[in-house]
């Protein structure tokens, strides 16, 4: 951040920032085993908020150690959890227990993503907890909305991580939405420049969520080797597979990648038959612990490519949210019939 960008942005009003008592409209969305109590914490004091990711850790006993460091290091402020409910049998069993367990811990605000949060419903609204749930599809979307949930997420196509089916970009995702919606609207995928942030906005969406491009925050607990790897991306740095499986998979495009698309184009047709290179745990134990990025599936979205350092989730925070203040006052401007700036 230059000199000029040192003073804090002021502070942005808006349904989604009122919904989490928050200063900007950015909500750090779930990361599989990034979204730690640390980077949490940094996005929940720099202004934004986060979403711990319940599946990130073994069991409840480690939740739950991540939940109360978490609340430690907000000094009490609040802060999210993510809840992912999984269309593979069996894999939503433990879900119901992080959520109590994250009701115990005082948690009240949710991201939900998957399948349709039903199941959670009745224990969140009983509990008086917020809940945005992630989607892809607008009819999904509605379909939160009928639900009872308190705001939507809704991604595009360029969302690093499972986008889902819908292949149409967030911006035309957000447009048709827009007018099939009245609880707030949070666009996500893509999204890594604070000029996307004041697009958004002014087209009527409420604010964005945001992952990719918070990868090389020095918060985000990943091997230096790896964030140095994304600092030195461009736009072009992901790529999509497993789409035949109706599971699309936005990711690093790295050696892994590229191998698990030649057995895609050979005609891997199950997720057996892609074995150990698309297994959860490539990422976590060899890219974000060793710093070998050329192995495992790395969600990754082309918002990556805007990463110039690794640097405090904050100071990179306040450089989106200048960015997002000077291109709204550019849109002002031109809307009262001023010169461009």
């Amino acid at each position: 951040m230059n000199s000029a960008s040192a003073a804090q942005a002021p502070a942005i009003d808006t349904p989604i920032t009122r919904l989490f008592g928050i200063r900007y409209p950015v909500l750090l969305g779930g990361m599989m085993w990034l979204s730690d109590a640390s980077l949490v914490a940094a996005a929940v004091n720099a202004g934004a908020m986060g979403f711990i990711t319940s599946r990130s850790s073994a069991d409840v006993g480690a939740f739950r150690e991540q939940l109360q460091k978490c609340r430690a290091l907000t000094a009490g402020k609040a802060y999210g959890v993510n809840l992912t409910l999984s269309r593979r049998q069996g894999a939503n069993d433990i879900v119901s227990d992080m959520l109590r367990v994250a009701l115990d811990e005082g948690v009240r605000h949710f991201e939900t993503a998957g399948l349709p949060p039903s199941p959670l419903l009745p224990a969140l609204r009983e509990a008086g907890a917020v809940v945005v749930h992630k989607c892809a599809h607008i009819r999904h979307a509605v379909a939160a909305e009928r639900m009872g949930v308190d705001a939507v997420t809704l991604v595009g196509m360029e969302e690093g991580g499972h986008p889902g089916s819908n292949p149409l970009p967030t911006f035309v995702n957000g447009a048709f939405a827009l007018d099939r919606l009245s609880i707030p609207l949070a666009l996500g995928g893509g999204i890594g420049h604070g000029r996307q942030i004041a697009a958004a906005l002014a087209m009527g969406a409420a604010g964005v969520v945001m992952g990719s491009r918070f990868t090389t925050a020095a918060e985000t607990p990943a091997h230096p080797a790896y964030k140095q790897r994304v600092v030195e991306a461009d736009e072009h740095c992901s790529r999509t597979v497993l789409s035949t499986l109706g599971d699309t998979w936005r990711v690093l495009d790295n050696e892994n990648a590229r191998r698990v698309a030649r057995l895609e184009n050979e005609g891997a047709r199950s997720y057996e038959a892609f074995g150990e290179w698309i297994r959860g745990h490539r990422a976590r134990d060899y890219a974000y612990a060793q710093g070998l990025h050329e192995e495992g599936m790395l969600s990754l979205g082309p918002a990556a490519g805007f990463s110039r350092a690794v640097e405090p989730f904050a100071q990179t925070l306040q450089a989106l949210m200048l960015q997002c203040r000077e291109a709204l006052l550019g849109a002002g401007r031109l809307a009262g019939g001023g010169e461009a700036p």
